[in-house]
């Protein structure tokens, strides 16, 4: 994907969800819709991919990056206007311990473990 949203990684921990910026930042408050719907994963679900927001039928980037860069109250804001989608396209971690780190593996083997993840959770719905 070529910048048409905030760059995320979606944690799901035991009992939260995580949301990370590419630095490394937490930036689960901007888009606490996104860790509301990413509780249907399993715990030590770690995915990589982008918060995107569609507006009049277009990826809109600077909605995204609007959003990402507000305050936490405003977000709250702007989410209930125009709520983001997550553009899921890698799996870093696996829930299941006998799989785990899934970084050194081959894509097409990662993207097989996605799919099943998602098929899973959101029986075909968007995260």
């Amino acid at each position: 994907m070529e910048n048409d949203g905030h760059r995320t990684v979606l944690r799901r921990a035991d009992d939260t969800v995580f949301l990370y910026a590419q630095s490394g930042r937490v930036v689960t408050q901007y888009w606490m819709h996104l860790a509301v719907a990413g509780m249907e994963l399993r715990p030590g679900t770690a995915l990589d991919g982008e918060a995107v927001i569609w507006r009049d039928g277009r990826l809109d980037f600077a909605a995204a990056q609007s959003r990402a860069a507000s305050s936490a109250t405003r977000a709250r804001a702007l989410a209930a206007r125009h709520p983001a989608s997550y553009a899921c396209w890698d799996v870093i971690q696996h829930p299941d311990p006998a799989i785990g780190d899934l970084r050194s593996r081959p894509y097409t083997e990662r993207r097989a473990y996605l799919l099943e993840l998602l098929a899973r959770c959101c029986r075909g719905q968007a995260v």
